[in-house]
């Protein structure tokens, strides 16, 4: 064999089964290193997204993304209300540290879904656009991603199903896709998630009662004169607001 090292080295620790010693120190301390390494990698993955002197408590105030409750299955819920979301401010870059921050600081480990309420967003003012959340997902650490379970879909609309079924495929990647679950009356949602895990703003409660009168507007059939069902287009670029940041306050 050559003198060179290789990353792929390995020990064997061979003890005499007639010496009457016990191995399992020796083992556990190999074990608990492994791990600790294991740790450490899964940590490098989250923490080269984080600043700890970044401040994300003018993010926090508007609570369009908090940590609440868990579904009928254990998992806990990242609600996500698109409405409370200024997309005409906050650059992708910083969304991003934000989620990541959120996740790395407040999610425990376990599996974990996404409650995500649609209603009344205006694709120019609440929604980053599906190039920047595909930018976003892409960059979690594997782990994360699999410990994403589904993703609630509150009040989706007929524009927001056909982009995501034209679209999805394309741009949802590693699985996420087959996690979207519509939900198109707040009535259904219960039957995942028990009422009080999660707070539902009035406004979608209102929303919720104007489709369950006008429910051909969920299908395009009947106008939708407030475009309550407007699903943002999936081309918006990185720097889609840049040059209005500095000339408004939210």
């Amino acid at each position: 064999m050559s003198g060179g090292t290789s990353s792929d080295d390995f020990s064997v620790l061979v003890l005499a089964s007639d010496l009457g010693v016990d191995a399992r120190p020796f083992l556990t301390a190999q074990s608990q290193n492994h791990q600790h390494e294991q740790e450490q990698e899964s940590w490098h993955d989250c923490a080269q997204y984080l600043s700890p002197d970044e401040d994300f408590s003018d993010l926090d105030l508007l609570t369009f993304f908090r940590l609440q409750g868990s579904d009928n299955y254990g998992n806990r819920i990242f609600r996500i209300v698109g409405k409370y979301y200024p997309a005409t401010i906050v650059s992708a870059e910083r969304l991003k540290r934000y989620v990541f921050h959120k996740i790395c600081s407040e999610l425990p480990d376990g599996p974990f879904c996404i409650v995500y309420m649609h209603s009344t967003v205006q694709k120019e003012d609440n929604s980053p656009g599906l190039t920047i959340l595909r930018w976003i997902y892409e960059e979690m650490p594997g782990e994360i991603k699999d410990r994403l379970q589904t993703v609630y879909f509150i009040h989706p609309g007929l524009r927001s199903r056909l982009v995501i079924a034209t679209l999805g495929r394309l741009f949802l990647t590693g699985g996420l896709y087959w996690k979207i679950k519509y939900v198109s009356r707040l009535q259904y949602l219960w039957d995942d998630i028990k009422k009080g895990e999660i707070e539902i703003p009035e406004f979608v409660k209102s929303h919720d009662d104007v489709l369950e009168h006008r429910p051909l507007t969920d299908y395009g059939i009947e106008p939708d004169p407030f475009h309550l069902s407007e699903m943002p287009s999936a081309a918006y670029p990185f720097s889609k607001h840049e040059g209005r940041w500095a000339e408004r306050d939210y």
